[in-house]
């Protein structure tokens, strides 16, 4: 079962997630979709109290 999330962008965010949709041919919801899976699954590999950067978790 689907579930829903009502959010606010600020106008830069907004201009940033209309201009990937375009480029990707995908809908903002499947791109925020993406974003938030990414960002949740780095989390899993933070330190408590700390945070993961791309790089770092890449590294290994």
């Amino acid at each position: 079962m689907a579930h829903s999330i009502t959010m606010r962008r600020d106008p830069d965010l907004q201009k940033l997630l209309e201009r990937l949709r375009k480029q990707t041919a995908r809908s903002r919801s499947d791109r925020v979709r993406d974003a938030l899976r990414r960002h949740l699954n780095l989390l899993r590999f933070a330190e408590p109290g700390g945070y993961v950067t791309d790089t770092e978790h890449a590294a290994g």
